[in-house]
């Protein structure tokens, strides 16, 4: 497991890549769950999700022990972040993404001089076609989630959220393949133990919920959910632990909660946010938490959203 030092190593090794994003808030989101709600706002993050993190931290020490190119298995913000870094230090990368890939991302990609293969539409397809070509190129593969490095990188949101959010009492984190919360929870219980830590998965894809209630990890078919981001078949072999000695609470949202939630944030706040991050203001909108007058930070984990699909998020009556 990754230790505290590893994320504060990860803090100073990607001091000068990663913004330290906002915490916003909103008085009627607040009114609404009941509690003093804080949004730690990585939609603001550079190429537009908290992916940079984990991917600066593990491509930069990649390069620095010889690393001459790259591969990522995304869909969508991890590649863009692997593929920003990669051409920051001047090493080409590849990323692998799903036929389902959202444009936007893909366009991303490619302005940052990454090169885009599409391959399936599950993580089990794109993950070992990204490790085949770094093999046969003689380059290095970038896990999206399941690496010491990526999670430590990752982690360093909780430092972050300690730092800008006084007595805070639960943070809510989306799970897809379980690098972030990994991250966030060997920070924050490696720090103050009392915090809680809830993670959120879309209903239609509760890999996670279901490992952590057979208590081994459990894979599941390709998910339809509209939160691309945690569209994943089963968490991460190293991440997976993490969370079954730190986890507090695992929630699920449906489909319907989860544009809700979205259509609030834009509608109330002007914030553009992923579907994927629309999971944690469910969690609480939807009172999934049976918490009462807490301090509750929820990670927006990302906002990079196709423009001509955000219709099909929106719903015309919120709370």
């Amino acid at each position: 497991m990754i230790s505290l030092k590893d994320v504060k190593d990860a803090k100073e090794r990607i001091s000068a890549i990663a913004h330290v994003t906002p915490i916003l808030q909103s008085e009627q989101l607040s009114k609404i769950c009941g509690n003093q709600m804080f949004l730690k706002s990585e939609h603001l993050q550079k190429t537009g999700s908290f992916k940079i993190r984990g991917a600066s931290n593990k491509v930069i020490h990649t390069i620095e022990n010889g690393a001459k190119y790259v591969t990522a298995a995304s869909s969508g913000n991890h590649g863009q972040a692997v593929a920003y870094i990669a051409n920051k230090y001047g090493v080409p990368a590849t990323i692998v993404v799903p036929e389902n890939v959202s444009t936007c991302k893909v366009n991303a990609i490619q302005a940052y001089n990454g090169k885009v293969e599409m391959c399936g539409t599950t993580s089990g397809e794109r993950l070992p076609r990204a490790q085949a070509i770094a093999d046969q190129e003689k380059g290095v593969f970038i896990p999206p989630y399941d690496d010491p490095f990526i999670m430590a990188g990752q982690g360093t949101i909780g430092l972050e959220i300690l730092n800008q959010v006084e007595n805070v009492d639960v943070i809510i984190v989306p799970i897809g393949g379980g690098g972030l919360i990994s991250g966030i929870l060997t920070a924050i219980k490696e720090t103050n133990p009392n915090i809680k830590v809830i993670g959120v998965e879309p209903e239609l894809a509760n890999d996670t919920y279901l490992s952590l209630q057979n208590k081994k990890i459990t894979a599941i078919n390709a998910a339809a959910t509209i939160a691309d981001g945690l569209r994943t078949n089963q968490p991460g072999d190293l991440t997976f632990p993490v969370l079954e000695k730190y986890l507090d609470d695992m929630v699920l949202v449906s489909e319907d909660e989860i544009r809700q939630a979205f259509s609030f944030i834009l509608e109330r706040t002007k914030q553009l946010i992923e579907p994927s991050s629309a999971t944690t203001i469910a969690a609480a909108m939807f009172n999934k938490l049976n918490i009462q007058g807490k301090n509750i930070v929820t990670v927006i984990s990302g906002g990079n959203v196709d423009l001509d699909k955000v219709h099909q998020y929106i719903v015309t009556t919120t709370r």
